[in-house]
């Protein structure tokens, strides 16, 4: 039996030096004990003591508070956290060019923007799903500018900003207010649809905005209106509430900005539309619009 055990042993030792294990560690060398056998007197106190402890009852189990050690999450370090940027106004970014361009020249410098964004690749939007990079659509000599947040599904598919229900609702207060979407310019903060129409992460908005300041400084419209808090925060550089921009004129790249809340928020709360309404007024007032007369 012992030549048996030693066969088994030693094939095992092979196998894990075939595997590449051929260090062995044991901690001390093994004790044995020489234990005599019992006599049977002894052997019977044994079995009757045995038997004793068998019959006492067990005493209950009393619960013992465990001492909860408080965890300590590793932080990371500081160097390894991404800066928070900083908030900067449109007016900020970079001075006012020297030279503006002319009424016949805007169509061609706003067409040498898109040129230069391209199949643009700066941003995460860009393998985020987007399908179309939404540049901008109107008048490029228009007085009144909109800018929204980003492009939804409906914009993503046709490259056009607006034409979603958030779009036909602008549309209705472009036409309330006098005026035909072609004579406006509108667009966006971000030109790439977030995923599932988030709001556009600091990283997108800052990136994407020194092509939205150009189409700006291309156009050169009289009042400039941020549609939502998203187009408001970027544009003026500020995070404020909404209530606390609308009402007043705030400046934006030579123009006058007006702070208003966004469609697709009329959308889900109509009892801001008449809020709205006094907002589109004080921009009807500053550009002489009048609203056409009902028939």
């Amino acid at each position: 039996m012992a030549g048996e055990v030693e066969q088994q042993l030693r094939a095992y030792v092979e196998y894990l030096r075939d595997i590449g294990v051929h260090d062995f560690y044991r901690q001390g060398e093994p004790v044995y004990a020489d234990v005599a056998p019992a006599s049977a007197p002894i052997a019977a106190e044994m079995a009757v003591a045995d038997a004793a402890v068998e019959a006492r009852p067990l005493p209950a189990k009393v619960a013992v508070a465990e001492e909860r050690r408080p965890v300590v999450v590793a932080s990371r370090p500081e160097f390894l956290e991404p800066p928070i940027p900083k908030l900067v106004s449109f007016d900020d970014l970079v001075p006012l060019p020297e030279s503006r361009v002319d009424a016949a020249h805007k169509v061609e410098a706003l067409a040498a923007i898109q040129t230069e964004i391209g199949d643009c690749t700066r941003c995460p939007l860009a393998y985020a799903g987007r399908r179309t990079i939404v540049f901008g659509d109107g008048d490029a000599n228009a007085r009144l500018m909109f800018v929204g947040e980003g492009p939804g599904a409906d914009e993503d598919t046709s490259g056009i900003p607006f034409v979603g229900k958030a779009g036909q609702l602008l549309n209705n207060m472009i036409q309330a207010m006098g005026l035909k979407r072609e004579e406006v310019y509108i667009a966006n903060i971000v030109k790439c649809r977030p995923p599932a129409n988030r709001v556009p992460e600091p990283v997108e908005a800052n990136t994407c905005d020194q092509f939205l300041l150009q189409q700006i400084d291309v156009v050169q419209p009289q009042v400039v209106v941020a549609l939502g808090s998203t187009a408001a925060m970027y544009l003026l550089g500020v995070k404020q509430s909404l209530s606390s921009l609308r009402g007043r004129w705030h400046s934006c790249r030579g123009a006058k900005l007006a702070v208003t809340y966004h469609p697709a928020f009329l959308l889900r709360d109509p009892r801001m539309k008449g809020d709205a309404w006094k907002d589109l007024q004080m921009v009807m007032a500053e550009l002489g619009l009048k609203a056409p007369a009902k028939g």
